[in-house]
């Protein structure tokens, strides 16, 4: 082993080895390896070099608020059926790969964003990529590509996050041009991408946000078809969170 084994190895884009073979290959030699053991290590630590690496660009790119994962998820609030829910999506990655959606609605504050982004940093660490957008920048996105003449390319490009998070739809404007837009994407999507959509307003209220109740019912049709539908219930998650602080403030200085 000598300065040219490294000077190769970078050169095939391994940093793992670089890093790794000359320890590993003292223990290999202490060990009694065979030149296959050594070798087969060796991938294991690339391969998994790799895999990190990939995760924590894939988490950067999604672009999810820090600390929304399921280890800081507090479901005491949530209801069986809805824990269930969870459960199973957390257990299985497949629907996703099947282009389900997941709708999650319910009051603000109540935690839809942070299942939402909990949901994507699993996904990631799964080998899937993922993308959140504020349904306002995703819409703003969208509607400069179609004064551009490239809505389609702009469309077809976002194909490569197999899971796309519409965060908060409701706050998108009811105007013809954001709406059209929207529903071209939903439709775009449809049967060939996931998406996570967090919403404050029931489906029956989803007509503030598509002027046309034909649109609305469209859209609707299409986002519902292959999809697991949670509503969340109950106080706000952020109220619930400052009270507790504010409870173990006034315990501390008793």
């Amino acid at each position: 082993m000598n300065d040219s084994t490294a000077l190769l190895l970078k050169e095939l884009r391994l940093p793992a080895f670089v890093r790794h073979y000359q320890s590993l290959w003292e223990t290999a030699t202490e060990k009694g390896w065979s030149h296959t053991q050594y070798l087969a290590t060796l991938c294991e630590y690339e391969i998994s070099d790799r895999y990190q690496r990939r995760t924590q660009k894939w988490i950067r790119e999604a672009q999810l608020a820090g600390g929304k994962t399921f280890t800081e998820f507090n479901d005491d609030g949530l209801n069986r059926e809805t824990k269930a829910q969870l459960a199973r999506l957390k257990q299985d990655a497949s629907w996703a790969e099947h282009a389900d959606n997941v709708l999650l609605i319910g009051p603000s504050g109540t935690g839809k964003t942070h299942i939402a982004s909990a949901l994507v940093h699993q996904l990631i660490e799964h080998g899937i990529r993922c993308k959140l957008f504020p349904a306002i920048a995703l819409v703003q996105l969208l509607q400069q590509a179609k004064r551009d003449l490239d809505l389609m390319a702009a469309m077809t490009k976002l194909d490569k996050y197999r899971v796309i998070v519409i965060d908060d739809i409701g706050y998108v404007k009811k105007t013809d041009a954001e709406t059209q837009v929207l529903f071209e994407f939903i439709a775009h999507r449809y049967e060939s991408g996931s998406l996570i959509i967090t919403a404050n307003q029931p489906f029956g209220s989803w007509d503030k946000i598509f002027p046309d109740s034909m649109m609305t019912v469209a859209a609707i049709d299409r986002l519902i078809h292959h999809a697991t539908i949670i509503e969340l219930e109950g106080e706000s998650y952020r109220k619930k969170q400052q009270l507790e602080k504010a409870t173990n403030t006034k315990t501390e200085h008793a």
